[in-house]
């Protein structure tokens, strides 16, 4: 993401989530806060930030998730990478692609 190979894609409603959810107590046990606020700053500076004119809601199972999927159509996303497949087949429909980090990772190194 920093050396601009990957598009990453956010949005204030996501990152906030994801802060929320990255400093809930257990979660990451492995690093400080000090440390996932330097991720969650490289997240917010390196992010592109596509302005979300339309709401898609609701288009997937879980409410929470149809910021992401929004997110995607107003960046013309090619790929939502996440390991909650079975929620976002929706998504297809806008012709965007749903692989778990697994495959993506995978995917990538072979290019």
């Amino acid at each position: 993401m920093i050396e601009k190979r990957l598009d990453f894609l956010i949005s204030v409603p996501l990152f906030l989530e994801y802060e929320e959810v990255l400093k809930r107590p257990g979660v990451v046990s492995n690093l400080s806060i000090a440390e996932i606020d330097q991720i969650l700053n490289a997240l917010a500076a390196y992010g592109r930030k596509p302005r979300i004119f339309y709401l898609w809601r609701p288009t997937l199972p879980d409410l929470n998730d149809d910021m992401v999927l929004e997110l995607a159509i107003a960046g013309s996303a090619t790929t939502i990478i996440t390991d909650n497949t079975k929620d976002f087949g929706a998504a297809l429909q806008f012709g965007i692609e749903i692989q778990t980090p697994y495959a993506f990772i995978e995917k990538t190194t072979l290019l």
